[in-house]
């Protein structure tokens, strides 16, 4: 007869091990809330394989048949060590890593939980990882006693447990606010460690693994009190990047230790909580501008810092959002040099086209009255000269223009911008074929004058009845100028963007790169064709 002792001893163990999975379920359904999906796929393993060791741990606790007794306690086994890796791959995502992604480690960890496994289920064979035995203390039971390659398996296991405390370690040190609620939280896990130790010391307690309620504590805990700093800890600390992470009323839930040097307030951690328009108001106002550009001065450096914004939900419902700043002073600096270097050339080209039209003005006046007197093939050439330095003058003017940045553009008309511009080129016979009723954002006069030099391109190189057709990419993502002409040869294809270029005698070699400048300017792409026959130039709008 079964005495009141070993019932009750029976039923608490029964309870405690029955309420764990029931908790580790129900928290796997609340923790599908968690919307970066491998963080909510490793954590919902973790908690299934968990929930599933303790209702396996209920059943062998609840037979005293040796081998229905073995049996679950094998299924325990292999479930529990299945947990591993669901741990592992939540570290992993929760803390911005790709491990869990690595096709190696993946293979790798699936040969071991295999090789382990076969050598759990067959035990009954080679009787290396435990015994069994029916005992009646505390209650009747089948009784396990693991052998060293168990603990070495155990061992194991809980050594890569350790790798991803420290992943998460890592992370949390990385985030302003108080994290150790969370790292308390997470040591449950690890608690019943000691139960497995006594278990085996301790006489009347039970030599089981106790894993399952750390697991069922942690779950508990973190999908029912504490799942909304969970989640914007792992916002704040996913990147190297200041990170401010706001709710769905603007204040401040968390932030990571690099923001508090881009907003140095956030030194002292009362602020969580506190509208973010009131610790940093230079800074909120700038992020509600269509160019949320961040301007910092810190320790007699400026840098600049772009700002993205990731909003977070759960269901239906906004939580909040995360704002991202970006440093990009070297391109920022950039940007500002390329501005001084452009106006630089800008006046240079207008001093030097000012400086020079005057004296070439006088000469070409004098030339004519020289025609005028004599008659003479030098004074032809002379002229001739005196025109192509005007070309040039005019030519370098436009190089540096038209590569300024484009402050504002219009909605215009691929077809009629084409148009106008066969308009203002001499094409003698010249035809001009448009395929495209295109409209793209573009600044009109450059556009213009883009189709003006290659057309001009097209008539000095391909000849006076050349065909020019303009149209559609197809892909649609820009447009084309092509002409049935002679072509350029495969050897001369990369230089003709380079400026002085030129293979016509009285060309100054400037049409295509001042082409390459306007589409420059327009932060489009352009790029010769490989053809058979023809020239055909590409625009990558």
């Amino acid at each position: 007869m079964i005495d009141g002792l070993s019932i009750g001893g029976r039923f608490w163990y029964l309870a405690v091990f029955g309420l764990s999975g029931v908790a580790t379920f129900v928290s796997a359904v609340r923790v599908n809330r968690i919307a970066e999906g491998d963080t909510r796929r490793g954590l919902v393993a973790l908690l299934l394989t968990s929930g599933g060791w303790a209702l396996a741990h209920v059943a062998y606790l609840a037979t005293a048949d040796q081998q229905l007794g073995v049996f679950l306690y094998q299924i325990g086994l292999v479930v529990g060590l299945s947990t591993i890796g669901g741990w592992l791959y939540f570290c992993s995502a929760y803390t911005g890593r790709s491990l869990h992604r690595d096709p190696r480690i993946r293979w790798t960890a699936v040969v071991a939980f295999l090789a382990i496994v076969a050598v759990k289920l067959t035990n009954n064979l080679h009787g290396l990882y435990f015994s069994s035995e029916v005992v009646s203390t505390p209650f009747p039971h089948v009784a396990i006693t693991s052998t060293t390659l168990h603990w070495t398996v155990m061992a194991g296991s809980y050594a890569l447990a350790t790798v991803g405390y420290f992943m998460l370690y890592e992370r949390f040190r990385h985030v302003s606010h108080d994290s150790r609620p969370l790292l308390l939280l997470l040591g449950l896990t690890a608690l019943p460690v000691g139960f497995d130790v006594l278990g085996m010391l301790v006489p009347g307690l039970m030599e089981i693994t106790y894993e399952p309620v750390g697991v069922a504590a942690f779950a508990v805990g973190l999908s029912f009190v504490y799942f909304e700093r969970f989640r914007t800890i792992r916002l704040a600390g996913d990147r190297d990047n200041p990170v401010i992470v706001l709710d769905d009323d603007d204040r401040i839930q968390d932030y990571n230790r690099a923001a508090t040097r881009l907003v140095p307030a956030l030194d002292d951690r009362s602020v969580i909580g506190e509208p973010f328009a009131d610790i940093a108001s230079e800074c909120a106002e700038k992020i509600a501008t269509d160019d949320p550009l961040v301007t910092v001065y810190r320790d007699g450096e400026t840098r600049h810092y772009r700002v993205t914004e990731q909003q977070f939900s759960a269901s239906q419902s906004s939580l909040g959002r995360a704002l991202v700043f970006t440093d990009e002073t070297h391109r920022e600096r950039y940007r500002n040099e390329l501005e001084r270097q452009n106006d630089r050339l800008d006046s240079f080209a207008s001093m030097l086209s000012h400086d020079l039209r005057n004296p070439l003005n006088v000469a070409q006046g004098r030339l004519e009255l020289a025609r005028d007197q004599h008659d003479s093939e030098h004074l032809e050439a002379a002229a001739g000269a005196l025109d192509r330095i005007e070309g040039l003058i005019e030519d370098v003017l436009q190089l540096a223009r038209q590569g300024q940045p484009i402050e504002e553009a219009d909605r215009v008309t691929l077809s009629a911008i084409a148009r106008d511009a066969w308009g203002m080129v001499e094409t003698a016979e010249a035809k001009l074929v448009v395929e495209t009723d295109r409209d793209i954002e573009a600044d009109p006069d450059r556009l213009q004058r883009l189709f003006e030099n290659l057309f001009r391109n097209a008539v000095e190189h391909g000849g006076e009845s050349v065909t020019v057709t303009v149209g559609p990419l197809d892909d649609g993502d820009g447009f084309f100028v092509a002409d049935d002409g002679a072509g350029i040869p495969a050897e001369k294809r990369e230089q003709v963007f380079e400026s002085g270029y030129s293979t016509a005698e009285d060309g100054t070699g400037f049409g295509l790169a001042i082409v390459e400048q306007i589409v420059a300017a327009h932060e489009w792409g352009v790029e010769l064709a490989d053809v058979e026959d023809g020239t055909r130039f590409e625009i990558r709008t």
